[in-house]
């Protein structure tokens, strides 16, 4: 099995990073400029559009999962403020719990320019008053706008958005016109 890995600039954005296997989203690091992108080495330059990372006994990509060219165009055209939904990117939850299964289920219910609240995220998932672990789980979230915790926000305000920090998290929601 390979990783495809695919690097994209959003204008404005700076560099995101895609990872596929076999055609499906897998992991996704959102645009930040080159200076703030978390791999070392690359200097000022980004690392060339596309490459291949081989795993041990890896084998060619099939295809079934959706194009790649599709999928970083509807990136693109997001981070451009195009209105876009990823409602039908196919991912893999094999790795999840039923619990966050349903969250992840839940957000993606979450449509654009849309806000919950975590305490909400965690109703609509079938677990009133797990707010807590719904906003862990949107924490240790392996693919943002697929799965968009950023439009969930705190009981009390805007919350936070890990490394890219609150900033970051508003600029998408203005970008989505989303209430704050």
């Amino acid at each position: 099995m390979a990783v495809e890995v695919v690097r994209y600039a959003a204008d404005g954005w700076g560099v995101g990073e895609l990872w596929l296997e076999e055609g499906m989203p897998v992991w996704h690091e959102l645009p930040r400029p080159k200076s703030q992108y978390p791999h070392p080495g690359w200097g000022a330059d980004p690392p060339p559009s596309r490459s291949t990372v081989p795993e041990k006994d890896a084998s060619p990509c099939d295809g079934s999962g959706p194009k790649v060219e599709e999928l970083v165009h509807l990136l693109t055209a997001y981070f451009a403020g195009e209105r876009v939904s990823f409602a039908n990117v196919a991912i893999d939850l094999g790795w999840c719990t039923p619990f966050q299964r349903a969250v992840a289920e839940a957000l993606r219910e979450v449509h654009y320019g849309e806000t919950v609240t975590y305490g909400e995220l965690a109703a609509l998932a079938g677990h009133p008053n797990a707010q807590r672990a719904a906003g862990t789980f949107c924490a240790h979230n392996r693919l943002p706008l697929i799965l968009p915790c950023h439009r969930v926000v705190a009981s009390g305000g805007i919350g936070s958005y890990g490394s890219l920090g609150v900033e970051y998290k508003q600029r998408l929601l203005e970008l989505e016109d989303a209430p704050l």
